[in-house]
């Protein structure tokens, strides 16, 4: 018998660092705009669970074989990698801030 598993949400240090201090950044204007956009990105973080590839590949990803995806809210561009078990939260960055290839 096969279980059909649930992959996990696992955040890259360097994506944690940089959405706290992207959160901080906000708080510094509005708490209750900083907690927006928190809950906001977490929401749609916790639903890439049940549906890990429904937004498209990430096109600063060279040679993307369609694991790595990206989607942008409240002006944060969020790269993450789809493995069958995983769900890794690669890269937080602002969108006006330039992209870098990986």
């Amino acid at each position: 018998m096969v279980k059909n598993l649930t992959p996990i949400v696992v955040w890259n240090n360097n994506a944690i660092k940089y959405f706290k201090k992207a959160i901080d950044r906000i708080k510094e204007d509005s708490l209750q705009n900083a907690e927006e956009v928190k809950t906001g990105i977490m929401k749609v973080v916790d639903s890439l669970i049940d549906h890990p590839e429904k937004f498209p590949k990430d096109v600063f990803k060279i040679n993307n074989d369609g694991s790595y995806r990206a989607f942008e809210k409240f002006s944060l561009r969020i790269t993450y990698k789809v493995t069958p078990l995983e769900i890794n939260i690669l890269r937080v960055r602002h969108v006006k801030r330039e992209p870098k290839n990986f």
